[in-house]
């Protein structure tokens, strides 16, 4: 399941997605806006992406995820859009599978594709003013 939102994240969504009796573990990812970089304090990160895209993108990684671990039996990825303050949860990632050796490569792979693949752009908006950088 992926899906994207403007309210804020609550970690245990994408473990309620992900949780069913056959899976005995279940790892999960929080990407946290911080408040610093490079020096610089930060005010609140601005999410966008072209939402279609983006899915087909997010579903493709899942697909891919769970061809190379066939054990995974579920994936959940939510992504924030819109203004995402610091401490708050701008992606929740959850991978499902019956045994706990294949979910924590799985959500590394997942975690780094999602950087790579996924067209999902931020706006970082700070002390020093407001660029755009890729999602990370």
């Amino acid at each position: 399941r992926v899906w994207f939102t403007e309210a804020p994240i609550g970690p245990g969504e994408v473990v309620e997605a992900v949780s069913k009796p056959d899976c005995g573990a279940v790892a999960t990812f929080l990407g946290v806006v911080r408040g610093e970089e490079a020096g610089e304090r930060i005010e609140y990160l601005e999410y966008e992406a072209y939402r279609e895209m983006a899915r087909e993108a997010l579903l493709r990684l899942c697909r891919a995820l769970r061809a190379r671990w066939p054990a995974i039996r579920r994936v959940a990825i939510v992504h924030r859009l819109g203004r995402v303050g610091v401490g708050e949860v701008a992606v929740a990632i959850a991978v499902a599978a019956p045994r706990r050796a294949e979910v924590f490569p799985a959500l590394a792979y997942a975690v780094d594709r999602l950087k790579e693949a996924v067209p999902i752009w931020k706006k970082e908006v700070g002390e020093r003013g407001a660029r755009w950088k890729p999602a990370e």
